[in-house]
């Protein structure tokens, strides 16, 4: 790498508009300038690290102050973002100069234990200590091979509104889900705004995004983000129900939101991108299968400080476990730690007794949502048994009884 390069932080948003043009140029894109407006609504220029050569941006990588629900309870997390090198200075160590960069910052403010990210590639950020730890599904139907089981609820009604004017029911909604859903991530009003940008540039044909209400004499209790793209043949329309995401707090809400997304007068075709992998619909429906159900990754979790992240979130059970962690780029956390805990809360300290179980630190950072098993990791490998029964025992305690999703990309 060229010892002239220049790593430094952002000294204000006004720079923003050189990452754009960095990171469009990384994916491969060109971002029309609502895109950066939108994301100018949630930068944190002291976050936000680059690369520079002669003046000009070259690398980029930056991260938001946002919390992350882990298992039984919120947890602060760096959301790590707008990683990427211009094409033209790959392979010269500017990334690895970046990642390494952020971490030992995160680990140095001693403020957020964890850090979570989207991979564009899952080989990139293996190298940085980052697990796979929730996954998204993808649901695609057609809405005529697939029927309720559930009968109508009654006792309730629907609202249609376009999202801007609801802000606050739709916040109050997913508030009261947020702090029992593994992976989801906090969203101050910056981050409604963000959430709820909808330029045309982005809709690629379809209408605008709408809100769907499902209100009880107690208030909203749940919402559906959703809009429809129009088609037709010489049978007739086909369009599609697009559902961008859906959140509600009681089962009632989860049908009947539902039951109108799978009734959209002139569609078809019913598609929602962020399902989670145990998505209820699967057991409302008549045929499971007709939903389709391509998995993808979703977030990669990093814990940048090990014994804090695993003392911050709950366990599904009681754990006493002494695990041997290895950490190449946070030293820190190399060592043996004594993890003790349940559902009301836990300790992690180090310890000098023998160890259970042995793993690295990404894979404590799979784990860490409770959606990869550590029977699963131990069975590739990655996680070794010291003790006998360790596994079995652990893998229990790390679980939840709602697998991670995630709404967000970021």
């Amino acid at each position: 790498m060229n010892d002239s390069y220049l790593l430094r932080t952002l000294t204000g948003a006004e720079e923003f508009k050189g990452v754009a043009a960095l990171l469009g140029a990384a994916f491969g894109e060109d971002f029309p300038p609502e895109e950066a407006e939108r994301d100018e609504l949630v930068i944190e220029p002291a976050r936000i690290h680059v690369i520079e050569d002669a003046g000009v941006l070259v690398a980029n990588a930056g991260a938001y102050t946002r919390e992350l629900t882990a298992p039984g309870t919120p947890v602060p997390a760096a959301h790590v973002t707008l990683v990427g090198v211009r094409p033209t200075y790959r392979r010269q160590g500017l990334l690895t100069r970046l990642m390494h960069h952020q971490l030992r910052e995160l680990r140095d403010a001693n403020r957020e234990p964890v850090a979570a990210l989207w991979a564009s590639e899952g080989r990139i950020y293996q190298r940085y200590g980052y697990g796979l730890a929730a996954y998204k599904r993808t649901i695609e139907l057609d809405r005529r091979e697939v029927r309720l089981l559930a009968p109508p609820t009654g006792a309730a009604r629907l609202r249609d509104a376009a999202p801007g004017d609801v802000v606050a029911e739709l916040a109050q909604v997913y508030e009261r889900v947020r702090a029992d859903r593994p992976g989801w991530s906090s969203r101050d009003s910056r981050w409604w705004q963000w959430r709820l940008a909808d330029p045309p540039s982005r809709r690629g044909g379809c209408t605008a995004r709408r809100a769907l209400l499902y209100e009880s004499a107690d208030g909203p209790a749940g919402y559906a983000l959703w809009r429809t793209r129009m088609s037709w043949d010489h049978t007739g329309p086909r369009g599609d129900t697009l559902v961008n995401e859906i959140v509600t707090a009681t089962p009632q809400a989860y049908v009947e939101l539902w039951r109108f997304l799978l009734s959209v007068d002139l569609t078809r075709f019913v598609r929602y991108s962020y399902a989670a992998v145990d998505e209820p619909l699967t057991y409302l429906v008549d045929e499971p299968r007709a939903l389709g159900g391509r998995v993808g990754d979703a977030l990669w979790v990093r814990l940048v400080d090990v014994p804090s992240a695993l003392a911050a979130r709950r366990y599904a059970s009681p754990i006493d476990v002494v695990v041997d962690v290895s950490d190449d780029l946070l030293p820190e956390n190399t060592g043996r730690w004594r993890l003790v805990g349940d559902e009301s809360g836990a300790r992690c300290e180090t310890t000098t007794g023998p160890a259970d179980l042995a793993c690295g630190v990404a894979d404590l950072g799979a784990a860490y949502l409770g959606g990869t098993g550590l029977g699963a990791l131990a069975a590739a490998g990655r996680v070794r048994e010291l003790r006998r029964g360790a596994v079995a025992a652990a893998a229990t305690a790390f679980g939840w009884h709602r697998a991670p999703s995630t709404l967000d990309t970021f």
